[in-house]
């Protein structure tokens, strides 16, 4: 059995890991709840952006914007949105493995893949597998601004507009509540129809000014509002994982801290047992 003061150093050791996660725990739920705040806010815009632009595909304008015109797939994109830090669960290796899997099945049918990757934990991961990375972002805090995100897409968008890829996707982490988080792999372009049954057979909206002008201003507002959301939703999901990784980590150190604390106290009390069995026997033998 160790000694009484080995003991001790751990469980002090333990007590100083176990503020510091309480710590990590508490400052997670705020950022938790900021980043929420702001998930709620960018939803309904890129939902109902989500909404139009869907309807565009079955409509009927005279300007037919290239976002919206399905292609034979020989080449695909991804943008791949993850964290800077760690230290949040199986957040992003979740995403991770669902992007692996798309992409397996892409090159199974002979398709080329492209790369976008945003946040620090997608470059280590994705460096390693040697796929082809287009545009990279990192660091972008927690309090991601479109401005910085759109200049790093567009790269994607210039390749899809170029031929390079037929398809883009967006993977991220999607928002369910504070302890469930799901991988998302969502189709940016072309843009896919939503509610198509509710629609009549020919439609189209009123357009002011020209469609091709209102229809290309459109496209980036889609492409801005769906990568935004992607990012302030994955946000969410990391505090939320984080918090919920630093609470079972706090949790943990208390019971270790106890298991360690019965071990001294036994060790403890088996010391004072020996020491008064050396008093006792000595005195007999005097």
């Amino acid at each position: 059995m160790a000694g009484t003061k080995e003991i001790r150093v751990k469980i002090a050791s333990i007590k100083g890991t176990q503020k510091i996660t309480k710590a990590m725990e508490m400052v997670a739920a705020s950022k938790m709840r900021r980043a929420q705040e702001r998930m709620r806010a960018a939803r309904p815009y890129a939902d109902k952006m989500r909404s139009v632009i869907g309807h565009l595909r079955v409509a009927n304008p005279n300007h037919r914007h290239p976002y919206l015109v399905e292609r034979e797939v020989k080449s695909v994109g991804m943008v791949v949105i993850s964290s800077d830090r760690g230290l949040c669960g199986a957040l992003n290796i979740n995403v991770f493995k669902q992007v692996l899997a798309a992409a397996r099945e892409w090159q199974g049918q002979g398709v080329e893949l492209h790369l976008c990757l945003v946040g620090s934990k997608a470059m280590q991961f994705f460096r390693r597998l040697k796929l082809p990375i287009t545009a990279s972002i990192t660091h972008l805090g927690d309090k991601p601004h479109i401005a910085d995100l759109i200049g790093t897409v567009k790269a994607m968008l210039d390749l899809y507009e170029a031929g390079g890829i037929d398809r883009l996707y967006v993977a991220s982490n999607r928002f369910v509540n504070t302890m469930t988080q799901r991988p998302d792999l969502r189709q940016l372009l072309p843009a896919e129809t939503v509610d198509a049954d509710d629609l009549q057979e020919r439609w189209d909206y009123i357009y002011e000014p020209e469609p091709d002008q209102l229809i290309s201003s459109y496209m980036m507002r889609y492409i801005e509002s769906q990568v935004y959301r992607a990012a302030v939703e994955n946000l969410a999901c990391e505090m939320a994982a984080r918090m919920v990784a630093m609470k079972s980590a706090t949790d943990n150190a208390g019971k270790l801290i106890d298991e360690l604390q019965l071990i001294y106290n036994k060790a403890r009390q088996a010391a004072i047992t020996k020491e008064i069995s050396e008093i006792v026997g000595g005195a007999a033998a005097v």
